[in-house]
């Protein structure tokens, strides 16, 4: 019971320090217009990116990344996923918890 609680009090202090985080995925587009003639078909345009995200409703929203901020918002990204791997022990070492104190 102690070895799990000193984990969970472990867990909470890692879940502190994630501070900065984005939900999304970034994915990179290659914008050319509709005019047959034009010189955007015959030379590679430059990539743009965007962070594509759900809001609160489950509507899909799209946000311009600047080349510059790439490795930030991908940096933001993956501590997302380590904070969503962090709740999940979380909630699982709460759980043993919880059937520990049944048990007594």
């Amino acid at each position: 019971m102690g070895n799990l609680v000193r984990k969970r009090k472990a867990l909470r202090k890692k879940l502190a320090q994630c501070s900065e985080f984005v939900r999304g995925s970034i994915n990179s587009v290659c914008a050319t217009c509709n005019r047959s003639r034009c010189i955007c078909k015959k030379k590679p345009s430059p990539r743009a990116y965007r962070l594509t995200y759900k809001d609160s409703l489950q509507k899909t929203r799209i946000v311009y990344v600047p080349r510059k901020q790439l490795p930030r918002i991908r940096k933001l990204i993956s501590n997302y996923a380590r904070l969503r791997k962090l709740i999940e022990q979380l909630v699982e070492t709460n759980i043993a918890i919880f059937k520990e104190e049944s048990r007594r």
